[in-house]
């Protein structure tokens, strides 16, 4: 196992919800590229509207980013993690702040990597198509198309389990738990996500996406003592972890 610098990562997750509250809410269009897009891997007896809650949410095409939580490693007496949000409703602004943030973490680490579980197969791909359905550049350091293998600045929790084998799926929950690690599974998980997010009361779905957010925060704080376990590091405890000063900020425009 290739070993890696704390202080050198920057820990990430993200959270989606489908673009709708429900298929009968897009257009005909919509529902037929859903459609044409499902059709070959539904259950038995099931119907592309019934999966839409289901499987909409983590389709770049058909959802959208709600938060994206970010971990830095820093060194003062002890290793810390300094954690900070961007969510919303506003995808286009929540982005916007997310790479204004990289950009200044560029200026003070000429060297660093994105780290977190499955963020190469899913929250990076992610968060480069959203970028680019909503008319924004790729940056650089996420144009992996135009990187080496070995120049990608990534490293996965869930890659690294992996050891080459390709056959199974190890969540986040299962890995912090074979490696004794505090899970982050104490309110919601992410099948809840989507329903939280589009609570059809106004006032609820505010509390739901802090609630939202707060769980986003607890993956990364999760993933960073995972990777910390690799290197056999001692784990975070809780007054290692601070909050950016806008922590849980939701922006402003509220989706109907």
């Amino acid at each position: 196992m290739r070993n890696f610098n704390p202080e050198g990562l920057l820990v990430i997750d993200i959270e989606t919800a489908s673009s709708f509250p429900a298929y009968r809410d897009m257009d005909e269009h919509w529902q037929k590229l859903w459609d044409d897009k499902v059709f070959r891997t539904l259950p038995e007896g099931t119907g592309s509207e019934a999966f839409y809650p289901a499987r909409a949410g983590v389709m770049a095409e058909f959802a959208k980013i709600i938060c994206i939580s970010i971990g830095i490693f820093h060194r003062e007496e002890k290793l810390e993690l300094k954690l900070q949000s961007f969510c919303g409703h506003d995808e286009k602004e929540l982005l916007t702040e997310f790479l204004d943030a990289l950009q200044q973490i560029s200026v003070t680490r000429k060297r660093w990597s994105f780290a977190g579980h499955n963020i190469k197969e899913f929250d990076i791909p992610f968060i480069c198509r959203r970028l680019i359905i909503n008319g924004m550049a790729l940056p650089a350091y996420l144009d992996f198309q135009q990187m080496k293998p070995w120049e990608t600045n990534i490293v996965d929790s869930f890659q690294y389990w992996r050891f080459g084998d390709y056959k199974n799926y190890t969540s986040l929950n299962l890995l912090a738990g074979a490696l004794q690690v505090p899970s982050s599974k104490d309110d919601i998980d992410g099948s809840m996500v989507g329903g939280l997010y589009w609570e059809p009361d106004l006032q609820k779905r505010e509390s739901n996406l802090k609630r939202i957010v707060t769980y986003c925060e607890k993956d990364v704080v999760t993933t960073a003592n995972i990777l910390l376990r690799f290197i056999q590091q001692p784990l975070l405890n809780p007054s290692d972890i601070t909050f950016n000063s806008q922590r849980n900020k939701i922006n402003s425009q509220v989706s109907t």
